[in-house]
């Protein structure tokens, strides 16, 4: 067995080099207001500041989380948090580049199939416990057990063994090369064996740990979380790299995108995201010194997503003319003021897995009445499309959270409309959105969403047809060939190689329109001043978050 550093070539697999490629030109871009209004005095002086012990970090968000265990959320929300309670057996930095977290370092076989962890002795849990091989052996066995009825079983099939060497080395065999490997130990934190070691697995899910008294070892310890208000995290004194510099971080709960900018305003909140509505507010702010103000394009896309369930969008060429009817680029300007980049197809100019050789359904309205005509939709008397005695009419769902996805799902109902489909729009609470339009229910026609890409570009979450049933398939698309070039992409050893295999899938899931795809849109950034650490980042919103710290 050869020992391998983080540059080797396997893990260069899972690396995404110069991500920060602008929407417009391909350049990276990493902007700061502050130093862009002739600061650059002021913010030297910011980043000269020694660190202290002390104080809170108020991240401000729309979003709700659900659960605390990364081996059951599926929302960004959860899952932030659990990056402040969980450590797993490496971390990804802000180049998308593997760190040892849990594990001190790591070896892999010339064959890819073994990778050999040697775990940190001495590191803690936050009720005490040594955390030991045991531990990982429990957490990453836990998506491969029968009962097992979480969202991140795909991955983990790849793994054909997990085997204890000692109480500090964990070894793991695979059934082939598996390109991601890296980041499923990035992703899926450690969790205590002795708390959940004797909790069925069909019942972990529901488990209270989840959601009342979830235990990591992560660098902050849940303490509190009231439900539409708030979750509190303290810091952990034993954390292994050092107590963090804040005492806590609320993650707070606000009611829309203009409660958060006027809560920042106000100094009742200290990190957030900023809504490209309110860019020119962040702006001026940043202007004035009250705000420090970052940006970049996104590891995401938004869409409009179908349920393929629903026999009205069963017909490719349906599915096509509804993107012909709806226009991307008014939204990318008029609701995003100008933030984004229209989308052709999935993925993000920022990731090095990305393609612009897609089909393009441009905005051309006539065609798509000729194809919905093509297709058998006559209008009718009240000029909605009629075929075989029903109407096309249908509910198109969205978080009330999200101001920029329910004027989206506006813009649709009104051009649709034009074309002659019935378009009802249906606001829910974040929780309730998740739980209705998720496994098992996928109670929905049409969603307005979006997907961030993990730390390895891999499609296969979205697409494959394994998962529909558990997975983030949510739309249920299926095609054989798509499933085949997903299953090859993870076992290609040449990055060149596997970007074309992925954008061959991503050609023919394009050409198929599962998703009306809107837009690459852009992140914006917004701390106090007094906040140190923060960097924009696709990779990693949160790296070394033990070291950031507020001033006085």
């Amino acid at each position: 067995m050869k020992k391998r550093n983080l540059f080797s070539i396997l893990f260069a697999l899972t690396l995404i080099l110069g991500m920060l490629a602008a929407c417009s030109n391909g350049k990276s871009q990493n902007t700061n207001t502050s130093e862009n209004s002739n600061k650059e005095e002021k913010n030297e002086e910011h980043a000269n500041k020694e660190p202290r012990q002390g104080g809170s970090l108020i991240l401000g968000t729309t979003a709700a989380p659900s659960l605390f265990n990364p081996y059951y959320s599926t929302d960004t929300s959860s899952r932030a948090i659990e990056n402040f309670i969980f450590s797993g057996l490496v971390t990804i930095n802000r180049e998308f580049k593997p760190e040892g977290d849990v594990a001190e370092s790591w070896e892999v076989s010339d064959d890819g199939l073994k990778w050999t962890f040697k775990i940190r002795q001495g590191m803690k849990f936050h009720d005490g416990h040594d955390l030991t091989a045991d531990d990982v052996i429990f957490s990453y066995s836990l998506p491969l057990h029968k009962d097992y009825k979480g969202p991140s079983g795909l991955p983990f099939q790849v793994i054909k063994e997990i085997n204890k060497v000692d109480d500090y080395t964990v070894e793991f065999v695979l059934t082939e090369p598996y390109a991601p490997f890296i980041t499923i130990t990035a992703t899926m934190g450690v969790l205590p064996k002795h708390i959940l070691g004797d909790v069925p697995v069909e019942e972990l899910g529901k488990n209270e740990f989840n959601t009342k008294k979830p235990i990591g070892s992560g660098p902050f310890k849940f303490a509190v979380w009231k439900e539409g208000q708030y979750v509190k995290v303290e810091a952990f004194d034993d954390y292994y790299a050092g107590r963090p510099y804040l005492d806590s971080i609320i993650y707070k709960i606000v009611p829309d995108a203009n409660a958060i900018i006027a809560q920042l305003q106000a100094g009742d909140i200290t990190y957030t995201s900023i809504s490209p509505t309110n860019v020119s507010i962040a702006k001026k702010m940043a202007d004035e010194g009250k705000l420090v103000l970052k940006s970049g394009v996104s590891n995401a896309w938004e869409y409009i997503g179908y349920n393929l369930r629903n026999p009205l969008f069963q017909d490719i060429k349906v599915r096509q003319a509804l993107t012909h009817a709806i226009d991307r680029e008014s939204i990318v300007q008029s609701v995003l003021d100008g933030a984004g980049e229209v989308a052709h197809g999935p993925g993000s100019p920022a990731n090095w897995a990305f393609t612009e050789d897609v089909p393009k359904f441009d905005y051309d309205p006539k065609k798509a009445s000729q194809m919905l005509e093509e297709a058998g939709w006559k209008k009718g008397s009240d000029g909605i499309l009629e075929k075989d005695g029903k109407k096309f009419s249908f509910t198109l769902t969205t978080t009330s959270a999200n101001d920029i996805r329910q004027q989206i799902a506006t813009v649709a109902q009104q051009q649709l409309a034009e074309v002659g489909i019935e378009v009802k729009i249906e606001l829910l609470e974040w929780s309730a959105y998740i739980e209705e339009t998720t496994p098992p229910k996928w109670n929905f026609d049409a969603i307005v969403a979006g997907w961030s890409i993990g730390s390895d570009p891999d499609p296969t979450y979205f697409w494959h047809s394994k998962e529909i049933e558990q997975g983030l398939n949510y739309g249920a698309f299926s095609n054989p060939k798509v499933d085949e070039l997903l299953e090859k992409n993870t076992q290609v050893s040449d990055i060149d190689e596997r970007k074309a295999v992925i954008s061959e899938a991503e050609k023919i899931v394009t050409e198929e329109q599962p998703y009306t795809f809107l837009y690459y849109p852009m992140s914006y950034l917004g701390h106090s001043p007094k906040l140190h650490g923060p960097e924009f980042s696709v990779a990693n919103s949160y790296y070394d978050i033990h070291k950031w710290w507020m001033e006085e």
